[in-house]
Formats: structure tokens, C-alpha cells, sequence
């Protein structure tokens, strides 16, 4: 039996139940196919980062427009997901490093971009007590925080779901062709069929494009995380570094979250991970030696999510150069949680009415014209 929908968003990610609840709201009845469940992946076990601080110049639009909307996302959702505000605090740990970021707080500022403040090591030290004293000072973005992601994602599922959305879990797209005006998505578990079709498939999203003849240079990466044993509260906003990777939370149970870029080895065709427990050690160095307070704890889990980022890491946002009627939203580079709210509603927007208020043009997916493959 052939199934219909008005738009059809391929990946149950945070970025696929996000833009279908903003097609919902728009009035169109969409439906999600999802070869896992909601939140399988990356969507669900990311660090759950809510950040403006440090972004790309061409996300910073997408990022403060998206923090407009978790200021209220409760109201959009009919859950607070979680979220918090306390702040993320960029260290910098030489005057050189400093020196950097103040360049680049100047530079935003000029742009008419004001969420990014310098801080000297006073400030510094108010806001993280317990970090280490030859840290000079750094960057705070005072409306950033972060947010329970696997809690995020199932509630833009739900949401999208009450507002006329169907999400289709366990089922997996085999095939793509437009016939005329009309996408036939053939699938494991039968043939769907749509005006529109938005690629949101995380790391399986360059399988996607290739069916219809669109190659993408996507590499499929698997972020990984700590976790610790509980420890009293030491410190509020979230801390990341850039000279050294790392990301760094404590929850409200006292456990915190080590991240910060370094990899495992993703098997996607399995849903599986690999941790490379050297590359973990060396997270956990840095915190030793940024937070001493620390230094008397143990970690109890790592893990790592499915990912995927373009060469220049930062997405595809927009309609597909070779076929009318898709359009793809992937390739976030695993920091694409904080977006996700405000590229579903782009992506809507664009589906509606063509258009978008925010720039994209950074995000076509044809910038790497001639030096794409399909990705693995």
C-alpha cells in the first residue's frame, strides 16, 4: 500500500522532529521515517550544548535566531527540555589565546553581534572558581546553557506528532525518485509518497542525496563522551576550550560530562561505535589539569554518537541543486543541537514559501562542486 503526506522528512533526529513540528504549525501534515528511533543517534547523546559562544561566523545568524526559541521552549514543545541558562564560558589559557578571542569579540561586535563578552581572569574566576590559575580569562556568552537532548528529542516527536505530524520508526528508505510533482520514497516496509522530501539524515544523509544523483563530501564521525561520578557543585555555566578540545557540564545530579571532539570510529552500517580510549585519556588529562577539584574523581561511562560533518564543518542547509522539491539539512559537525529549533523553522519556511529571512547562501549544498563523494 502507497502511503501520502504533504512533506516527507527523511531521519527522526532532533533536526527532522524539529522541522516537521514547524511544518506542522504551518499546517501541513508531514511524516518522519526513521530507520532507527527518535533520537537514536547523535540527537540523543550529544552533550547537549545550547550555544551561541564560538560558533562559525556563517552559523552565528541561525544560532542567535535558534536562541530565541529555547528561551521559550516550553511553549513550543510543552516542555522545558531540560534547560538551563547558566551561561557557557570559553577559557583562555595563555594572553596569546586571550589576545585571539578578543580579535574576535571586536569583530562580532562590528558585525552587530553582541552575545560574545571578553572577560578578564576577575571575572574568569567569579564565574568558574575552580579552574586553574594560570587561565587569563576568556569569552562568556551569559544566554547560552544546555539542555537533556534525548529529552529534547522526544519532545519536538511529540509535539510534531500532536500538531498532525505521523512519524514511521524502524523503517528504512531504499530509494528515491521523482515521478512528475510527485517524490515516491520506497522503503523496507513499503512506498511513501510527497511533493517534498527534506534530507535530514544525520551521517546516512549522503546516501540520500546520492540516490538522486548528488554527491556530497560527508564524513561520518562519532563524537565521544564521559561521564563521572557524582561530585559536590563546583561550577555552573558550561566551559569549553578551543586551543585543546574539550567541553565540559556539571548536571544537577553532581555528574559531569567530559567532551570536547575527540573521536571514535563509526560503523553505520552496524549503529556502532568503537571509543579510542587513548584519545579519551587525553580529555581527561585536560580536565586534570584545568579543574583540579577534579582530580579525585572517577569516570563510570564513555560513549560516543553517530555523526557527521562536511569539510569546512558547518552544514548543508537548503534546497538540493538537482532535484525540485528536496532539500537537505545535514552535516552539523556535532554541534548542531543548540540549531536545531531555529533550522526547523528555516527548513519549514523554505518548504512553505521558498524563501528565508536568514542567510544560507554558506550552506548551499553545491560548494564543493567537484570534490564530493557519497560518503560512507
Amino acid at each position: 500500500m502507497t502511503r501520502t503526506a504533504d512533506a516527507i522528512v527523511i531521519g527522526g533526529g532532533l533536526h527532522g522532529c524539529s522541522t516537521a513540528l514547524h511544518l506542522a504549525l504551518r499546517g501541513l501534515e508531514p511524516l518522519v521515517i526513521e530507520k532507527d528511533y527518535a533520537g537514536r543517534h547523535a540527537s540523543g547523546v550529544n552533550a547537549g550544548g545550547v550555544r551561541q559562544l564560538a560558533r562559525n561566523l556563517a552559523e552565528v545568524p541561525l544560532a542567535v535566531a535558534s536562541m530565541e526559541l529555547w528561551e521559550r521552549i516550553e511553549d513550543l514543545v510543552g516542555d522545558s527540555c531540560g534547560f538551563e541558562t547558566h551561561g557557557q564560558v570559553l577559557v583562555a589559557e595563555s594572553e596569546e589565546e586571550l589576545g585571539k578571542l578578543k580579535a574576535r569579540v571586536d569583530d562580532l561586535r562590528l558585525r552587530g553581534f553582541t552575545h560574545e563578552e571578553l572577560i578578564d581572569r576577575t571575572e574568569l574566576k567569579r564565574l568558574l572558581p575552580a579552574v586553574a590559575d594560570h587561565c587569563p580569562g576568556g569569552v562568556v556568552s551569559r544566554r547560552d546553557g544546555a539542555a537533556d537532548p534525548f529529552r529534547t528529542t522526544q519532545a519536538f516527536r511529540r509535539q510534531a506528532i500532536a500538531r498532525g505530524a505521523t512519524v514511521a520508526e524502524g523503517v528504512r528508505v531504499t530509494g528515491l525518485k521523482r515521478r512528475g510533482a510527485t517524490w515516491h520514497v520506497a522503503t523496507d516496509q513499503g512506498e511513501y509518497q510527497a511533493p517534498v522530501v527534506v534530507n535530514a539524515a544525520g551521517a546516512w544523509a549522503g546516501r540520500i542525496a546520492a540516490m538522486v544523483g548528488e554527491q556530497v563530501p560527508l564524513e561520518v564521525i562519532a563524537p565521544m563522551l564521559m561521564i563521572t561520578a557524582r561530585l559536590p557543585r563546583f561550577i555552573d555555566p558550561v566551559v569549553i576550550l578551543r586551543g585543546r578540545k574539550l567541553s565540559f557540564k556539571q548536571l544537577a545530579n553532581g555528574t559531569v560530562v567530559i567532551g570536547g571532539g575527540h573521536l571514535a570510529k563509526p560503523y553505520p552500517d552496524e549503529n556502532a561505535t568503537v571509543l579510542d580510549w587513548g584519545r579519551l585519556a587525553i580529555s581527561a588529562r585536560t580536565v586534570w589539569e584545568l579543574f583540579p577539584v577534579m582530580r579525585s574523581t572517577t569516570i563510570v561511562r564513555a560513549w560516543a554518537g553517530i555523526e557527521a560533518r562536511m569539510p569546512d564543518e558547518i552544514p548543508v542547509i537548503g534546497k538540493s541543486d538537482v532535484a525540485e522539491g528536496l532539500f537537505h539539512q545535514f552535516g552539523f559537525s556535532a554541534h548542531g543541537f543548540q540549531l536545531g529549533p531555529g533550522v526547523g523553522a528555516l527548513m519549514a519556511d523554505l518548504v512553505v514559501t521558498g524563501a528565508t529571512n536568514l542567510p544560507i547562501e554558506p550552506f548551499r549544498v553545491g560548494r564543493f562542486a567537484g570534490a564530493a563523494d557519497a560518503g560512507s
